[in-house]
């Protein structure tokens, strides 16, 4: 389905997102650079009755993870029960032991959440991993969408597939359920974050206030909004886009700058919603990620719908065995990292980095997950005038309201390198729209 039309608007659309500061930053070697994030125009299709199966296995994931959540932070069922060893909960680089015993609003923990998710050549899905604490991204597909409406009108008025504008809804819904009485608002950590094209845009589309740390005070474990006048206005919902360690000097990071003191009280208190919940790395750890179909078993009941890609835990005495026996079919990541950060192929290491890679791998087991290969589907990109195939993910957004809804549509990343497997926009990927079919 290249329509030929949209594909000789691609400049067009690509200069519109520039001129509207579609962007996002990086920060290499202590400087900020911003940089365009590259739209293809050739949209990723969906049928209608595969997003069906993805949307069924992405509400039941995210289920059993809030469920995961919340066991953590109170009985911790799970590691009683043997199923989650204890190393993977308390030395997750995500775990905050501040949490303990903090129930939030409506008991949602992950209200946004953005799955990552590959098909392979065998056309099964897999999943990749789970973001849980600030994933970003829906705001791109969002308005490449609107800018091709624009440019190619005769594209959509004879395609049948699902409107994407509706995100912002979905997210009103989710942040409206959980509002404790007062303001919705998105807190940025200001004009040089990486994602704040995405703050703005999204605080527009769902008329919440977009705030810095800055203009929200707490007073008499309340959370207030300081409008332009001085006057005080309460809030009741916080859609955090700042790590859980600069949101309250108080209570985590005393160096933050750009949180808020003592918000983490009125949290506690339940006098304000944050989304997402604080502690929720602990779900997202790629450690974490091998048990989740195990969680889907142990929480729900059911076999989980969609697959993880093949992981072994160098923690376990068999998988360590497999993973040196297979080192170079294998891709190793560790734990902690995002971004397509601390992701090394066994198969283009040198043998004196392949020597200390299994050293350090002996020394801290628990700090990485081994993987199989997955022989990603390509998917068909425009170099200048022509068709090429380049690897691509998808993130799905699963958001967390009175039920979890899946939006349709997503953010599909690719590969501008022929050679890589790693798509995300820090490592110089760019980005598609995601045409779900409605009929």
């Amino acid at each position: 389905m290249h329509d030929l039309d949209l594909l000789e608007n691609t400049d067009t659309v690509n200069e519109l997102l520039a001129r509207y500061g579609v962007k996002f930053g990086i920060y290499k070697n202590n400087t900020f650079k911003e940089q365009l994030f590259p739209f293809d125009a050739i949209p990723r299709v969906i049928e209608k009755d595969e997003f069906a199966y993805l949307e069924k296995g992405l509400k039941q994931r995210v289920l059993a993870l809030n469920l995961f959540l919340k066991d953590i932070y109170s009985e911790k069922k799970i590691v009683k029960d043997g199923v989650v060893p204890e190393d993977f909960i308390f030395a997750s680089s995500g775990y905050m032991a501040e949490c303990e015993g903090v129930c939030p609003s409506k008991d949602i923990y992950s209200h946004i959440s953005g799955i990552d998710l590959v098909q392979g050549k065998d056309k099964q899905w897999y999943i990749l991993e789970d973001n849980l604490r600030v994933p970003s991204g829906a705001s791109y597909p969002m308005i490449a969408r609107e800018l091709c409406r624009r440019s190619s009108p005769s594209t959509f008025s004879h395609t049948k597939l699902e409107d994407n504008r509706n995100y912002s809804k979905l997210l009103k819904r989710t942040m409206d359920h959980v509002n404790t009485g007062g303001l919705t608002v998105i807190l940025t950590p200001g004009r040089y974050n990486a994602a704040y094209f995405e703050h703005s845009y999204l605080a527009e589309k769902t008329g919440a206030n977009l705030v810095t740390g800055s203009e929200l005070t707490v007073k008499d474990d309340k959370l207030y909004y300081i409008k332009y006048n001085g006057e005080l206005e309460r809030v009741g919902a916080v859609y955090r886009r700042i790590s859980d360690e600069y949101l309250d000097p108080m209570n985590f990071n005393p160096d933050s700058l750009i949180g808020i003191p003592h918000i983490y009280e009125v949290f506690k208190k339940g006098n304000v919603a944050l989304l997402n919940a604080p502690g929720n790395g602990v779900a997202d750890d790629k450690g974490i990620y091998y048990f989740v179909p195990k969680m889907i078993k142990y929480y729900l009941g059911e076999e989980p719908i969609l697959n993880n890609a093949p992981t072994y835990l160098p923690f376990y005495e068999e998988d360590m065995k497999y993973v040196l026996e297979h080192f170079d079919q294998l891709v190793l990541k560790d734990v902690a990292e995002a971004g397509g950060y601390g992701v090394v192929f066994g198969s283009s290491m040198t043998s004196e980095q392949k020597e200390n890679f299994i050293a350090l791998l002996k020394r801290e087991p628990r700090r990485f997950i081994a993987q199989e290969v997955i022989d990603f589907l390509d998917i068909d990109i425009l170099e200048g005038n022509e068709m090429v195939p380049r690897k691509a993910d998808l993130r799905a957004f699963v958001l967390m309201a009175d039920e979890p809804l899946v939006w349709k549509s997503g953010l599909t990343r690719f590969s501008r390198n022929p050679d890589s497997f790693i798509v995300n926009s820090s490592q110089g990927g760019g980005f598609k729209d995601t045409w779900v079919l409605s009929q």
